[in-house]
């Protein structure tokens, strides 16, 4: 097995750790590392520096979704490290030791089946959901996959990656397949919160008219300084399909990417999109989506699901964000604050994103000396 040079990786580490499902986490300091002579081939392990926090962890947490996690369980799907070690036998890794990579949702695929070969890797029967179906990123070392591991762009720092890897890989890939074009109006439900504020960045830096909906005088200043072209408040508007027809030059948006978890997001977006309009489903409420049949028919409107993206999806989303065009607005904590953090989320008290530090970035230095334990061989990269 191949290791970092100079590295030790340790026998235990800080994890938090939720041991059964709706359980309460636990922060533990004595929690086992695997060794790099136990990771199979393909597999590498990461030292986390940087991971967000995202709705789905909470959902992970207390196992309210259809499809039930693991336990027990290590959260977390934003994370960010270095690579300290790469399984023995992997065959032409796209990544090295001492890369710095981000870890998604999805953690694994088999790239195989049709599924994958189609570009719909996050539905493979065989996918493996980072800090749901494998353990994630609330720990200091966690182990992954060299073929679904992103690389993170040097201009990025990672707290400001992690939150891209979910949160901005999922709107991104929903506007991506919102059948608009440069010019064309989309509406954002939610748009002032961890993936709203996202969608609107993409957006415009897309070529598309922004109607943001949210709520209150602190998200209308954060959207407005992003680039929408106009606000609604659902709460004080009086008729929200008028206001936001209104917005958009009566006729209504070409596209909503609905990111808020209610289902009242998707009633009124079939009642204001223009005919021939596009819906995109982003936020998954455990409901029905209220898609009136008839008016659906009628303005030959287009319902589109959209889970999170792919690989390449990846790729892009970061490389836009490394070009200056989207920024993540986050507020930083650190690992043993989940809990609370878990609290607030559960309260609707948080605004935009939360990234936790983990532990402190290693500094790789740009020629390094790495040593095959097996072999005592040494190569330099």
């Amino acid at each position: 097995m191949s290791t970092l040079q100079g590295f030790s990786i340790p026998s235990t580490q800080i994890a938090a750790v939720v041991p059964a499902i709706g359980s309460d986490l636990e922060i533990r300091e004595q929690h086992p590392v695997k060794q790099a002579k136990d990771l199979k081939p393909g597999e590498c392990l990461v030292h986390i520096s940087h991971t967000g926090v995202c709705h789905t962890d909470l959902h992970a947490k207390q196992g309210d979704w259809p499809v039930k996690p693991m336990n027990p369980l290590i959260g977390g799907h934003e994370g960010v490290g270095t690579i300290v070690a790469i399984g023995d036998n992997t065959p032409n890794s796209p990544v090295k030791l001492g890369d710095r990579v981000g870890i998604k949702w999805m953690a694994d695929s088999c790239l195989n089946c049709e599924f994958c070969r189609r570009g719909f890797e996050m539905n493979c029967p065989n996918v493996k959901l980072s800090g749901y179906t494998v353990d994630g990123t609330f720990s200091e070392y966690v182990v992954s996959y060299t073929n679904h591991v992103t690389p993170i762009p040097k201009e990025l720092d990672s707290a400001g990656a992690a939150s891209i890897l979910c949160a901005g890989v999922t709107t991104y890939k929903g506007l991506k397949v919102s059948n608009t074009k440069v010019g064309d109006w989309v509406a954002l439900p939610g748009a002032g919160g961890g993936l709203g504020h996202l969608a609107v960045q993409y957006a415009k830096a897309a070529g598309l008219k922004v109607v943001a909906i949210d709520t209150g005088a602190a998200k209308e200043k954060m959207v407005k300084s992003l680039g929408a072209d106009a606000w609604v408040d659902f709460k004080t508007s009086k008729d929200l399909v008028a206001d936001v027809k209104a917005a958009t030059g009566g006729a209504g948006p070409h596209a909503a990417l609905v990111t808020a978890a209610h289902k009242s997001g998707y009633t009124q977006a079939i009642q204001y999109l223009r005919e021939g309009g596009t819906l995109v489903v982003v936020g998954m409420p455990d409901a029905e989506l209220g898609a009136n049949a008839f008016w659906t028919v009628f303005k030959s409107i287009r319902i589109q699901g959209s889970y999170v993206g792919t690989r390449q999806d990846a790729v892009e989303a970061l490389d836009i964000a490394a070009a200056g065009k989207v920024k993540v607005i986050f507020e930083q904590k650190q690992l043993k604050d989940l809990k609370d953090v878990y609290e607030d989320l559960e309260a609707g008290k948080i605004a935009g994103r939360i990234v936790l530090e983990v532990s402190k970035e290693l500094i790789i230095k740009c020629f390094e000396t790495v040593v095959n334990m097996d072999s005592q061989s040494h190569y330099t990269r």
